[in-house]
């Protein structure tokens, strides 16, 4: 082994055999971890049946990491005039799988003559899921009315298991609403009462879960077709003073 010369440094050094510990910074130690992290939309989603069609709603916050890259996305996205579905998960993932939808969906009443059924857009959201479970992070809850059923709310969670239910609720922020649900949820509610349902749930997701915020977004799916609303500042509940 070389021995060390005068200034304390193999001669090795000076061949260029040891790597120079004093070159240039990789770019993980420059970039910030929110600018390489995946948009996900770490979400509170819910979809309520009532009589007549359905009530949806959700948050606005999209998240990078621990940066909030979007206050006031839009998570419930148009299938067609009368389905629509609300997204939870990776936000490019969730609008892949419903750009897909869409198109297969406009496909088939083209061929069929007839609009589809909210169950047909359902499956399609389950195949693609289900087949893509591996690569995909994608929480999808599929709503809306036909003249066959009514209105219909189906859950496709992580997985692509398929579901219909009166009341689905899915992201991050759901967890903390499942005794508000279960305490306040009752068969047979009106369309006003299902607003306010919605809206309580989002509300009260958004205080507990730090991936939660923004506005609320809330849509009501009839025969007629939807209506939009967004809840802006004194317009969301207040449940305590902090």
């Amino acid at each position: 082994m070389a021995a060390p010369n005068v200034y304390g440094h193999s001669p090795l050094a000076e061949t260029g055999a040891v790597m120079n510990h004093f070159g240039p910074p990789s770019l993980s130690d420059v970039i910030p971890d929110w600018m390489t992290a995946e948009h996900s939309t770490g979400t509170s989603i819910i979809a309520v049946e009532f009589d007549g069609g359905v009530v949806i709603g959700a948050d606005t916050r999209t998240s990078t990491g621990a940066y909030v890259a979007n206050r006031v996305s839009d998570k419930l996205t148009r299938v067609t005039d009368r389905i629509y579905c609300c997204r939870s998960g990776s936000a490019s993932d969730t609008q892949a799988i419903a750009d897909i939808v869409t198109y297969h969906v406009g496909l088939y009443e083209m061929v069929m003559g007839e609009p589809a059924k909210v169950e047909t857009a359902a499956n399609i959201f389950r195949e693609l899921c289900y087949n893509h479970r591996d690569q995909l992070v994608a929480g999808i809850i599929c709503a809306g009315w036909d003249r066959h059923n009514g209105g219909q709310v189906y859950m496709v969670p992580l997985g692509g298991m398929l579901m219909r239910q009166p009341v689905a609720m899915g992201g991050s922020g759901s967890t903390y609403l499942y005794g508000y649900v279960d305490a306040n949820y009752k068969p047979g509610m009106t369309k006003e009462e299902c607003l306010s349902f919605v809206t309580k749930a989002i509300s009260l997701a958004i205080v507990r879960d730090g991936s939660s915020g923004g506005v609320i977004r809330l849509g009501v799916i009839t025969k007629d077709g939807v209506e939009r609303k967004v809840l802006t500042g004194d317009e969301i509940p207040q449940f305590y003073q902090g």
